[in-house]
């Protein structure tokens, strides 16, 4: 019988926080590619959450940005980008196509302009191939603002890309030059 999506929204922002940023809060530990067990993950989370194997396997089979993977086995599972802690998800760079997109609040905009985009707490920047995601994460921030971004250009440059597992590009920061701001 599967949750409700609420639960399975709550338990989806709770994985996200052990696995990508703060797996101390439960004593969990991660492994140098961000791996966790699932049976630690679920044994240790206990005082905040009831997880089964059953019901992680369903976040990670049904969340629709795909944000987490288990190993083949099924016995560990990880972030598949986003991590503020350190980790190395072994991605190889990629020949990025020639434009991508990055969402934002307009009020981050005159920031951008001078500073371009930057990680912040994160390991890299996170970029779409469509503007339609870039759009839906601009307002999850406020009042969007979709940057473009000549991926190609900079890439003949020599800034490194990666396409993480579920279909997000990284870098690690985007110089005010290769972008422009399509709508806000």
């Amino acid at each position: 019988m599967s949750k409700p999506q609420e639960d399975l929204t709550k338990i989806s922002k709770f994985l996200s926080f052990v696995l990508r940023h703060k797996p101390e809060t439960i004593n969990l530990t991660l492994d140098d590619q961000g791996w966790a067990s699932v049976a630690d993950l679920i044994e240790k989370a206990k005082s905040q959450i009831t997880l089964t194997p059953e019901l992680i396997r369903q976040v990670v089979i049904d969340n629709d940005k795909k944000r987490f993977s288990l190993s083949d086995d099924k016995h560990y599972i990880r972030a598949n980008q986003g991590h503020s802690v350190k980790v190395d998800l072994k991605l190889a760079p990629k020949k990025p196509p020639a434009v991508l997109y990055h969402g934002t609040a307009t009020r981050f905009l005159n920031s951008i302009k001078q500073e371009g985009l930057k990680p912040g707490q994160r390991h890299h920047i996170h970029l779409s191939s469509d503007i339609e995601t870039a759009t839906a994460v601009g307002k999850r921030y406020g009042k969007p603002a979709i940057l473009e971004v000549a991926a190609g250009a900079m890439h003949q440059q020599g800034f490194n890309f990666f396409l993480s597992e579920n279909n997000v590009w990284l870098t690690e920061h985007v110089t005010p030059k290769f972008l422009s701001v399509i709508s806000n």
